[in-house]
């Protein structure tokens, strides 16, 4: 059990509501709450969690959420910015963010720059703004801790040795539902079939960049400022099982790894309860059951990948390109508006049309990624049919 004080921020989406389900298994105190519009599911959280404060980025559904829960004593908080500002002002002792998409890099600066520990499961957070993520974090002496599955699993296997003895990261990847398709094949896959993931139950977007590697992308720039290392010391390899959830590799040739069944719970976990480790809310792991295998990800059938790594590699604004043209292009593949290799047609296009440049603001990040977006939704621009 735990006395900590939590904040959950994204709290309906797949990280957010499992997170909850480890702060309800240990008996932490959810304080805070906070998503965009599901207001059925917040309901739901504010009977079962109580937490002082929910917020709610769209107003509208503020207004009804207030009216359905007013017989509680959890205040709504309305608005974007206000969700935010409640994230670095309450009274908590960890936060997590599990925002989805761009609009969880501001709740990641606010949080940082009021000296709370963050439960980082935002990777553009990291992608977009990663150098100033790490200044603000330094600033205000404030605590990173990876929640994603692999960024937990590097940042565990890290505490093997010094940094100056790490010789590269080997950061695993299911393959998504189409591994050994070819590009060609891949030209009339449905959405459907998109969705079905082999070994994790995600959300829609998350999905969908798990089948075009462009999440494992993303991942190595995450990487790179979570952990500083170049994008030279990160190499992918294809895991099917989901079991080894990224390793370290030393520069004696050793390689620490570390093992679980594929449950988000894991990670989550692991950051409410450090540095201890307490009873699992997860399986155990049965080696027995299945062999481990490991593969070179085919980037000639996956370009997203490799596009990602052009956009890693050259650095200031072009990972901001990449995310923004991606979020655009999955939003137009998940309505059915264009075709799953279409994808990375339109990012290639957009970031090929972006100028790089050092970043050296968040109003910056801001404007590309507005700028980005636009082109991303105009097929004539973009080449798209």
């Amino acid at each position: 059990m735990t006395d900590k004080k939590v904040a959950v921020l994204g709290s309906t989406g797949s990280v957010g509501t499992q997170v909850l389900d480890v702060c309800g298994r240990f008996g932490a105190r959810v304080v805070y709450i906070a998503a965009n519009s599901n207001t059925d599911l917040l309901e739901q959280q504010i009977r079962r969690h109580k937490p002082l404060y929910c917020a709610v980025g769209d107003d509208n559904k503020a207004n009804e959420l207030e009216i359905r829960v007013k017989d509680t004593d959890t205040k709504i908080i309305k608005g974007y910015k206000a969700l935010c500002d409640t994230a670095a002002e309450v009274d908590c002792d960890l936060v997590y963010n599990a925002v989805s998409g761009k609009n969880g890099l501001l709740p990641t600066l606010s949080v940082l720059a009021s000296g709370k520990t963050l439960a980082l499961a935002n990777k553009e957070s990291m992608v977009l703004a990663g150098e100033i993520v790490n200044k603000t974090a330094k600033e205000h002496n404030a605590e990173i801790l990876p929640v994603d599955s692999e960024h937990c699993a590097i940042f565990q296997c890290l505490k093997n040795g010094r940094a100056d003895e790490v010789k590269r990261i080997l950061l695993t990847c299911s393959g998504g539902p189409f591994f050994g398709y070819s590009f060609e094949k891949l030209e009339n896959v449905s959405l459907e079939d998109t969705m079905k993931h082999p070994t994790w139950n995600m959300g829609k977007k998350i999905t969908v960049d798990s089948a075009t590697l462009a999440n494992k992308g993303l991942e190595i720039i995450e990487a790179m400022h979570l952990f500083r290392v170049p994008y030279e010391k990160i190499k992918v390899l294809i895991h099917r099982q989901s079991i080894v959830h990224s390793m370290v590799e030393y520069n004696d040739n050793s390689v620490i790894a570390q093992l679980s069944v594929p449950d988000m719970r894991y990670p989550g976990q692991y950051a409410l309860t450090y540095p201890e480790r307490l009873e699992g809310v997860i399986n155990e792991l049965d080696l027995t059951k299945m062999p481990l295998t490991f593969d070179e990800p085919d980037e000639s059938a996956f370009p997203m990948l490799a596009l990602a790594r052009h956009c890693a590699k050259q650095g200031g604004i072009l990972p901001c390109a990449f995310n923004a043209a991606n979020e655009a292009a999955v939003d137009m593949f998940l309505r059915k508006k264009i075709g799953f290799n279409d994808i990375y047609r339109v990012t290639e296009s957009v970031v090929s049309h972006t100028a790089n440049e050092p970043v050296k603001s968040v109003e910056q990040i801001i404007s590309c990624d507005g700028i980005c977006r636009k082109l991303a939704y105009d097929k004539e621009k973009t080449g798209i049919k």
